[in-house]
């Protein structure tokens, strides 16, 4: 078995926006997967060490389980429902937790509507016809359906055009301050930086720096090595 994570530490206070970022292969999804119980579906486990939420180790816990808990995970590549109504995504999202109560469906539908006016527009297109910036809104959207304490981001900029990554982060940053603390892992380290609080850089299995974000950015190693700039 190859070890993809060797003697690793980090943590994510409530209301922070944690990035972690580096080259790809350096372990940052599979440290995402660590903590929302994945790495069994790709023959991976955790040897040595916990995760822990909110005071509770959640190591070996099932990961229908942790939604519950309140963590909720907008995985790499978006996996929408693709001949599902944009409604109908945002419903399955909602199903785990509050399966009978149409109530409060109705305002967990109108707080992403509100988030994201598009999803309004397009609640009955189907979600393999949207583009790729509106898919992943719909994928976070789902996500936001179980109002999540921890709400992990898996490259959520991946195939975005430019004008979409922009509009993306912001809607991001949005979320956290209605009360949401998030863990991104991001290929865009720049963006990822400014509008996180703290950072963590990945250099294959391990962790090569952390600190807050701003000092990332200021750090010359940091901006030659995994900015690159000069």
């Amino acid at each position: 078995m190859v070890q993809a994570l060797n003697n690793i530490s980090l943590e994510v206070n409530e209301g922070e926006i944690v990035a972690l970022i580096g080259p790809n292969g350096a372990g940052k999804s599979t440290a995402l997967k660590a903590i929302c119980g994945l790495l069994k579906e790709t023959g991976g486990e955790i040897r040595s060490g916990n995760v822990v939420f909110v005071e509770e180790s959640i190591k070996n816990v099932p990961t229908y389980n942790l939604v519950k808990k309140g963590v909720s995970l907008v995985p790499e590549g978006r996996r929408v429902f693709p001949t599902m109504s944009v409604s109908e995504n945002l419903e399955m999202g909602f199903y785990t937790q509050f399966s009978a109560a149409s109530v409060h469906l109705s305002e967990r539908l109108n707080k992403v509507f509100n988030l994201f006016p598009v999803l309004k527009e397009r609640r009955k297109q189907k979600a393999g016809t949207l583009s790729g910036g509106e898919q992943q809104m719909l994928a976070i959207g789902r996500a936001l359906m179980l109002k999540p304490k921890l709400l992990l981001l898996d490259e959520p900029s991946l195939g975005l055009s430019p004008n979409y990554v922009e509009d993306l982060f912001e809607k991001i940053k949005e979320i956290n301050r209605d009360g949401t603390t998030i863990l991104l892992v991001e290929q865009n380290a720049r963006m990822a930086l400014e509008y996180a609080d703290r950072g963590y850089v990945f250099e294959i299995g391990k962790i090569a720096f952390e600190d807050k974000a701003k000092k990332l950015l200021e750090n010359d190693e940091v901006r030659k090595s995994f900015l690159g700039e000069t």
